[in-house]
């Protein structure tokens, strides 16, 4: 698998990053299949979370014997400083190590939400100069991330950033140009770039969910490996996020061994086959495939 350098952390991650929420429902043993199958294809960047259900500690167990081999990403969702250091430490503790190499702010998508964030984000810099993390970013899914991570990246000079790129998505202009302006500024301050729900179809709506994701990722192998060109192909992205369905994931890593970029004409023709209904506002649209 391909792999790009993550901006000022310096780790060439691979190009498909292991999203740990297909992990929630696991045991150690349940996760041990999709884990070691994406070692074996060439990842080398795990993004996981407390909010995860189980996938801490369903990981956590494969985790000493490799982690050399590992980037290791975090979150945190908290609010409240003592919150957030219980939250780090527990996360340590199931992960069974003694650093991360990325901690982020979770879910911050929109400049109010950012704003409540701030005694997480003291927590997370302080987690850095303590040798808990290697580096600090933050991450978001909803139309109001790009512009949120826009700030957060000058208020707080973040290493990474992680937000939507999917072609639905990409065709609301004012999504597009606040994602542009955030890729402007990470370009100059040399911020890492991870995209997440690449393989986004549209909302469940009336649909019973019959995949472990909120929203309904896309089935065929075509679309899936078009939408992860589509988001390795956007310019200043260097890596996207697997989705948190098992199934979808390994198609989706699958494809990534593949990658080759979509021409402009190529994108521009993913756009306009693009569903009409995107997947956000988040509040309105996801539904839990776990009810």
């Amino acid at each position: 698998m391909q792999t790009r350098r993550l901006g000022r952390t310096g780790h060439d991650s691979s190009v498909a990053i292991l999203g740990g929420a297909a992990f929630i429902t696991d045991t150690p043993d349940e996760a041990e299949g999709l884990f070691l199958e994406a070692l074996e294809a060439g990842v080398n960047h795990l993004d996981i979370a407390p909010g995860y259900g189980m996938a801490e500690r369903a990981v956590g167990p494969h985790l000493p014997a490799i982690r050399h081999r590992l980037f290791l990403a975090c979150k945190t969702a908290e609010t409240e400083r003592d919150w957030a250091l219980r939250r780090l430490d527990r996360s340590l503790e199931r992960l069974q190590v003694d650093h991360l190499d990325l901690y982020q702010a979770h879910g911050v998508t929109s400049l109010e939400v950012l704003d409540q964030r701030d005694e997480a984000f003291q927590v997370i810099l302080d987690a850095r100069d303590r040798g808990l993390t290697r580096y600090v970013g933050v991450t978001g899914h909803d139309l109001g991330a790009p512009s949120a991570h826009l700030e957060a990246v000058r208020r707080y000079d973040l290493d990474t950033v992680m937000f939507p790129v999917y072609p639905t998505v990409w065709s609301d202009p004012t999504y597009r140009a606040d994602v542009e302006t955030l890729l402007a500024e990470c370009a100059v301050r040399d911020v890492g770039v991870m995209a997440i729900k690449a393989v986004a179809w549209r909302p469940w709506g009336n649909r019973t969910p019959d995949a472990l994701s909120w929203y309904e990722p896309h089935r065929t192998a075509v679309d899936i490996e078009r939408g992860v060109r589509f988001a390795l192909s956007t310019p200043g992205v260097h890596a996207f996020c697997t989705p948190s369905d098992p199934d979808t994931a390994r198609q989706a890593i699958s494809a990534a061994t593949r990658y080759e970029p979509l021409s402009d004409t190529e994108r521009q023709r993913a756009v306009e086959d693009a569903e009409s209904e995107g997947i956000f506002p988040l509040s309105e649209k996801a539904v839990s495939p776990w009810r």
